[in-house]
C-alpha cells in the first residue's frame, strides 16, 4: 500500500469514527495556539507555581480546548498558592480566561450554537536586519563503524569512511522557528490575521492569510488553514499546520515551527485519552499522527518528493515525570527506483531495500516541587538505526528555574544542544531532512552544539523583560579538509508590554558576532536585527 492510499485510508477511518462516537467522546472542536502564542509561556509559569499537574509539555500546539482545560485545573488550585506568588498567578490566570472565552464556557457545560466565530487575531511586524543567513549547504566527514551510545550493539555500520554532503540554511539571523517565513536584509514588514468558525461543537476551521514585505519582493500566502473535526481524545485535522515534538523550548529534534508549515493529515488527541483504564494505569496520555509531503527538490537523477510521517506519544505518568517517544520520516517518492522494500527495512529503515530516512528517539520530563518546580528535561534521537538499535545519535537537554524568587517574577532557562554531523542528511535524498531550504528539526543542523540561556523578569501578565545569550559553534567533529571551527556569540533583549485593551506590543533587538562564518578561515561578521510586533489577542 502507497502512502498516499495510506492516507486517504487514515481519512476516511477517521471521519467513520468520529460519525460513529457518541457526542460525548470529545468536549468540543477547537482550533490551535499558534506556537509563538505567548499563552505558552503564560500556562509554563503557572505549571511552575505548581498549579497545574496534567499537562503534557513535550507535544504542541495546544488547542484552545486542551489550554482552557489547563486553566480550570489553575483556577482550582490557585487558593493552594502562596501569598508571595498568588498576585502574578491570578493575573495569568485572569489574562487566559480573557483570550478562551467560547472555551471555558463550553467547559462549563454550556451549549455550543450552530455556528459562532471567535473575535479575529492580528499580528503587524516591521523587522529591520542588517546580516544574511548562515550557509548550512558543506561537506562532512562520515566516520561510520558506529555503535549505538558508543558501545552497544557492536559495528552497527561496517562500511567505509566517507566524505557526505550537507545541504540548508540557517533563515533569517537572529529569528529563528519562524514558520519557514524569511526576511531580506534592510526594512520588512508583515502582517497576518487568524479568523475562526465553528459548526456546532464538532467542527472548527482556521484561515490564517499573511502579507509580507522584504526587499525587493511582496507576497501574499495562507501561512495556516486547517478543517478540524472532533476534540478531546479524538481529532481529525486537514489543512496547513505547524507542529513541535519535544519538551525543549529554544529547540527540537525531530519536528519544529523551523521549516515551512506542512500541508497534512493528521489524527491527534488535543487533551489526555479521557478513559479510566488509561488515567488509573499509565497517566495523562496524548498521541500525534502526521501524514503530509516535502516540497520538491532536486532535478533529473536527484529529484526528490518524499512522503513524511510524523508520530508522537506523549505520557505524563504523575504530575512529577512525563516520556514521550518522537519519530519522524522520509519515505519514496521520485528518484528511489522500483525496487521492493523488505518488510523489515521498512519498519525499522538503515537496510539496502529501505526507501527512507527516519529520525526517533525519546524525551523525558522532571518537574522537582521541593525545587521551587525546577524543570529538568532531555531528547534523544538517533538519525538512522540497524534493526532496533538506534544510532548516530544527537541531544537537547535544559533546565527551567520558574520561581528563582519566591514571587515568581524571575525565571531563568539554559538550554544545550549537540548535533552529530549526520544529523539531517541522508545519501538517498540529496537535500537532507529539509524542506524548502530549511529543516523541520533543530534549527542549528548537524555537526554543530549550541548553548542558550535565557533570563526573565514578569513585571505583571503582559509585562516583562527577557535577556538571552546564545554561543553556538559547527564543525567541532565532522570537519574536512580545508575547514575551521566557526564560532558564534549572540545576545537578545525583549520586552513585552500592554498598549490598550487586549494589544499587545513586542520589541526584540539582538546583535551575533560570527567568527569563521560557514568554516572558513578568517572570515568573520556581524549580524543586527531590530523587531517591532503589535499584537491583537494574539
Amino acid at each position: 500500500m502507497t502512502i498516499l492510499k495510506g492516507r486517504r485510508l487514515i481519512v476516511a477511518a477517521s471521519c467513520a469514527m468520529l460519525l460513529l462516537f457518541p457526542a460525548f467522546a470529545w468536549p468540543f472542536a477547537s482550533n490551535n495556539i499558534p506556537l509563538d502564542s505567548p499563552v505558552y509561556d503564560y500556562l509554563e509559569k503557572l505549571s511552575g507555581f505548581g498549579l497545574v499537574h496534567s499537562d503534557v509539555v513535550s507535544l504542541r500546539p495546544y488547542s484552545r480546548a486542551e489550554a482552557a482545560r489547563l486553566v480550570l485545573e489553575a483556577r482550582e488550585n490557585l487558593g493552594e498558592l502562596d501569598d508571595a506568588a498568588k498576585p502574578l498567578a491570578n493575573e495569568l490566570v485572569l489574562r487566559l480566561e480573557g483570550q478562551l472565552e467560547r472555551e471555558l464556557a463550553l467547559k462549563r457545560g454550556e451549549e455550543a450554537p450552530v455556528v459562532s466565530f471567535n473575535p479575529p487575531a492580528l499580528k503587524l511586524r516591521y523587522l529591520f536586519l542588517d546580516g544574511v543567513p548562515r550557509n548550512y549547504t558543506r561537506n562532512v566527514h562520515d566516520p561510520a563503524n558506529q555503535s549505538a551510545f558508543g558501545f552497544i550493539g557492536g559495528n552497527l555500520r561496517p562500511q567505509p569512511e566517507a566524505i557526505v554532503r550537507k545541504s540548508g540554511s540557517e533563515g533569517t539571523p537572529l529569528l529563528e522557528y519562524n514558520e519557514g517565513v524569511n526576511y531580506g536584509r534592510g526594512s520588512n514588514a508583515e502582517a497576518r490575521v487568524a479568523l475562526e468558525g465553528f459548526l456546532t461543537s464538532h467542527a472548527s476551521l482556521l484561515v490564517e492569510p499573511e502579507f509580507l514585505f522584504t526587499p525587493g519582493e511582496s507576497r501574499a500566502f495562507l501561512r495556516k488553514g486547517y478543517l478540524k473535526l472532533g476534540g478531546g481524545g479524538l481529532e481529525l485535522e486537514a489543512g496547513r499546520d505547524a507542529n513541535w515534538f519535544g519538551p525543549g523550548r529554544r529547540g527540537a529534534l525531530t519536528l519544529t515551527n523551523n521549516a515551512h508549515n506542512f500541508d497534512l493529515v493528521k489524527l491527534s488527541s488535543p487533551e489526555p485519552l479521557d478513559f479510566d483504564w488509561v488515567k488509573s494505569h499509565l497517566g495523562q496520555f496524548k498521541y500525534a499522527f502526521i501524514l503530509s509531503r516535502f516540497e520538491e527538490s532536486g532535478s533529473g537523477a536527484n529529484l526528490r518528493k518524499p512522503y513524511f510521517v510524523g508520530i508522537k506519544l506523549g505520557l505524563r505518568v504523575n504530575r512529577y515525570f512525563e516520556i514521550g517517544g518522537n519519530f519522524v520520516r522520509q519515505e519514496g517518492g521520485p528518484g528511489l527506483g522500483d525496487k521492493d522494500t523488505k518488510l523489515q527495512d521498512f519498519i525499522f529503515g538503515g537496510g539496502f531495500t529501505n526507501k527512507s530516512n527516519s529520525i526517533a528517539g525519546i524525551d523525558l520530563h522532571f518537574r522537582v516541587p521541593q525545587l521551587r518546580n525546577a524543570e529538568f528535561y532531555a531528547e534523544y534521537v538517533g538519525e538512522d538505526s540497524a534493526l532496533f538499535w538506534p544510532f548516530i545519535e544527537s541531544y537537547v537537554a535544559g533546565i527551567f528555574l520558574p520561581r528563582l524568587t519566591a514571587s515568581g517574577r524571575d525565571d531563568l532557562r539554559v538550554e544545550y544542544f549537540w548535533g552529530h554531523p549526520l544529523l539531517y542528511s541522508d545519501g538517498k535524498f540529496p537535500d537532507g531532512y529539509t524542506n524548502r531550504g530549511m529543516t523541520p528539526g533543530h534549527v542549528d543542523g548537524g555537526g554543530s552544539q549550541e548553548l542558550f540561556a535565557r533570563y526573565r523578569h514578569w513585571f505583571s501578565a503582559r509585562q516583562n523583560l527577557a535577556l538571552e545569550y546564545i554561543y553556538t559553534d559547527r564543525g567541532r567533529t565532522g570537519r574536512v579538509e580545508g575547514q575551521t571551527l566557526e564560532e558564534k556569540h549572540a545576545g537578545r533583549i525583549w520586552y513585552n508590554m500592554p498598549l490598550y485593551g487586549d494589544l499587545d506590543l513586542g520589541l526584540m533587538y539582538g546583535f551575533e558576532h560570527i567568527e569563521n562564518l560557514n568554516l572558513v578561515p578568517d572570515v568573520s561578521r556581524n549580524n543586527q536585527l531590530v523587531k517591532l510586533d503589535l499584537s491583537y489577542r494574539y
